[in-house]
């Protein structure tokens, strides 16, 4: 007996809960990037180093200098960072050697948090180029 109510229970609430139908859809973008701290670095800091590059060895907009790597990060309390970059410029002819620069930038994150106390910090959001160095000569 206490099948057969249990039968009715068991039906009655499979009729009384709502099914749903989920339709699903092909999507063929890649949405899973994997980006390292040195990417986010390199955008940040590419326009910067690409104008004094560009001033420096008196090329054209299309001098394809290489990031090579971050040689150093170091954080101040006046919420900065100094970062120090080596890159390479490829050679002006067949025959010349790859060069190698050392970039040191600055930059200065917004200090918009409540987190960040407003007193040591005070500024918005800039970058610096305080040093360039030609290691190859």
């Amino acid at each position: 007996m206490d099948k057969q109510y249990l039968g009715i229970f068991g039906l009655g609430l499979m009729l009384l809960i709502p099914t749903h139908i989920v339709q699903s859809e092909a999507n063929s973008e890649v949405e899973e990037m994997y980006f390292t701290t040195e990417d986010i670095i390199s955008d940040i800091i590419f326009p910067t180093i690409d104008k004094r590059v560009i001033e420096e060895y008196k090329g054209d907009n299309f001098l394809d200098w290489q990031w090579k790597r971050i040689e150093g990060i170091t954080y101040h309390e006046g919420h900065f960072y100094d970062v120090t970059v080596r890159i390479e410029i490829p050679p002006e002819t067949p025959n010349d050697e790859t060069k190698e620069d050392l970039v040191k930038v600055r930059i200065f994150p917004p200090c918009d948090s409540e987190k960040i106390n407003q007193q040591k910090c005070a500024h918005g959001f800039k970058i610096e180029l305080l040093d360039y160095k030609q290691l190859s000569s």
